[in-house]
């Protein structure tokens, strides 16, 4: 008696056993099907498309977020009291995550183009729901603690579109292969044509999507400005412990332009250099003063404030990974550091004839500097002796008080309200600084510095916008970039989108036809050779049900009674219930 199960094919096939052992571990012959996915399955696969889509999102997000990563770090700082790198646990798991779940969706996508049943491992659906879930509470504590650096996403496509479309392109269309198998080698029905809806309406949105880019470095070539100004923000903080004499002569080493530094007042009244509401994090605050370590930074006089250690707490956290690069000299010299006053920076700016950009907190009105805060800087800036001239400070208030030196706003203003305020700069994030509205204050004399830029990416896109300066914890990257990234004429662009979406276009025509072609051969074929149980089991070939098995069992004893040649073999299995049968060789 044959046990009704379908017929096996015996013959070796050492690359369906890799991907059907990896994806399902099957490994074995007897274990593969060629019979329709089940539901349950094919939302298996539904929720790995789902999981690859969001994670390449959230690897998109981490590697454009690069710019901003001593911001991350500084917003868990403020939240936990502890400093360290959180980025790299976070750029470490979204790469195994994706790595893996890119894996098993190549994987996946093999099983359909050879015909297997889908059928996911247990382990790897475990795998594949750990993986959605950790991104998307990573998604979600982003946007607890850093929800505006989603910003950087549209940004960041002024940048990256152009590339972006060509690889999606090239995916949409390669993926035309599995649409056409799908929609020619089965039977009509009206999922087959929403799927084929589908897929051409994102054809077309792709094929479409330049018309809405705004890319600055589509430009021509003879309109580009000059190459921006460098602002050494808080110095080189990446090279050496923010806000020292040490950071901010590295940052002119490396070509700044400019220095910029926030300005705090002291309880007796001196202008000083920190970043942070407390002394904790830079200094060793929690050390020589471990019962005011979370008093504000204001509240401390300036002797109090020169006895700390300013520069430690970089060799000990090595919150850049750069220490490892610093002599033995230029250790010592960092670690004997000390908070710098406003004077102590002025003064080296003028050695250096550059400029200074100074971000003044003001005290709390129960500070006892409340009212002299504005005499006191004043008074370290004619004391250093640098031209007024080269001094900027912001926020713009007591404006009237404010004669000889420049101010500049700190947030953005139109056009009307910067005439009556007499403005004639801006300091903007970089999220708040359009193409557009960058060319339209420059075309009415207002200077635009953008804030901050560490990547060469986000640096050469303002440098195609015009901005005249930036400032950036990174000078020593941006000193390397001595032209824009990518640059090409208006012309040549839509040259190569038109050539993409027509190449694609030929592509995907061209796959359906010959899917077409090879299905109508192989049906043309198929009636030929086959008896009429055959034509009838290829019928319902993708149909799993007790009649096909008796089917083939039927073309099983048809060929029994027509009798076997010499070539011709039937074998029965009844240890594993499976039998084999042969035709002239292998048979599939």
């Amino acid at each position: 008696m044959v046990k009704h199960q379908p017929l096996q094919v015996y013959e070796k096939q050492v690359f369906v056993s890799f991907v059907t052992g990896i994806y399902g571990c099957r490994w074995k012959r007897y274990q593969r099907s060629q019979d329709d996915s089940s539901r349950w399955e094919c939302t298996w696969f539904i929720i790995l498309c789902s999981s690859f889509l969001l994670l390449l999102f959230w690897a998109y997000f981490w590697s454009v977020a690069q710019n901003d990563f001593n911001e991350f770090n500084l917003s868990v700082y403020n939240r936990s009291g502890v400093w360290k790198d959180e980025t790299i646990p976070l750029l470490a798991s979204t790469t195994v995550g994706f790595s893996y779940i890119t894996f098993l969706l190549i994987l996946a996508l093999f099983h359909i183009s050879l015909g297997q049943q889908l059928n996911l491992y247990w382990v790897h659906k475990i795998g594949v729901l750990a993986t959605l879930l950790t991104t998307i509470s990573g998604v979600i504590t982003v946007d607890d603690i850093w929800r505006d650096e989603w910003d950087i996403l549209f940004v960041s496509l002024q940048a990256t579109a152009p590339f972006l479309h060509i690889g999606a392109l090239a995916t949409v269309t390669a993926v035309s292969w599995l649409v056409a198998g799908y929609v020619i080698r089965r039977e009509r029905s009206n999922f087959q044509i929403m799927v084929l809806l589908v897929y051409a309406l994102v054809l077309v949105a792709l094929y479409l999507a330049p018309l809405t880019f705004n890319c600055p470095c589509v430009m021509d070539r003879h309109s580009l400005k000059p190459r921006p100004d460098i602002i050494g923000r808080r110095g080189a903080p990446m090279l050496a412990p923010e806000h020292t004499l040490v950071s901010f002569n590295r940052a002119l080493q490396h070509g700044a332009s400019s220095l910029e530094a926030d300005v705090t007042i002291s309880v007796d009244g001196v202008p000083f250099l920190m970043r942070d509401r407390t002394l904790r994090r830079t200094t060793d605050v929690s050390k020589i003063f471990p019962a005011r370590q979370l008093d504000d930074a204001s509240l401390f006089n300036w002797t109090e404030i020169r006895s700390l250690n300013a520069g430690q707490w970089f060799l000990e956290s090595d919150p850049y990974w750069t220490v490892e690069t610093l002599t033995a000299r230029e250790r010592s010299r960092i670690g004997n550091q000390t908070v710098c006053s406003l004077t102590e920076m002025l003064r080296l700016a003028s050695r250096a004839n550059v400029s200074a950009l100074l971000n003044i907190r003001k005290p709390l009105p129960e500070h006892p500097r409340s009212r002299n805060w504005f005499m006191d800087t004043l008074w370290a800036v004619q004391k250093s002796g640098i031209s007024q001239k080269r001094v900027t400070w912001t926020p713009d208030t007591d404006r009237g008080r404010v004669r000889g030196l420049q101010q500049a706003a700190n947030e953005k203003l139109s056009l009307e309200e910067i005439r009556q305020r007499g403005i004639t700069s801006l300091t903007l994030h970089y999220s708040k600084a359009s193409h557009g509205d960058i060319q339209e204050y420059l075309a009415n004399n207002v200077s635009v510095t953008v804030y901050p830029v560490n990547e060469p990416w986000l640096y050469s896109i303002l440098w195609c916008s015009g901005v005249p300066s930036v400032s950036s914890d990174a000078p020593q990257v941006l000193r390397k970039v001595p032209y824009p990234i990518w640059l090409m004429s208006q012309n040549a662009y839509n040259f190569i989108w038109i050539s993409s979406d027509l190449l694609s276009l030929i592509i995907v025509i061209g796959i359906f036809c010959f899917q077409n072609y090879h299905m109508i051969r192989w049906r043309m074929s198929g009636m030929q050779n086959y008896n009429p149980e055959q034509i009838m089991l290829s019928a319902v070939s993708h149909r799993t049900s007790r009649d096909v098995n008796i089917m083939k069992e039927k073309l099983i004893l048809s060929e029994l009674n027509n009798g076997l040649s010499s070539t011709e073999e039937l074998s029965l299995y009844p240890e594993n219930g499976y039998a084999r049968y042969s035709h002239g060789g292998p048979s599939r």
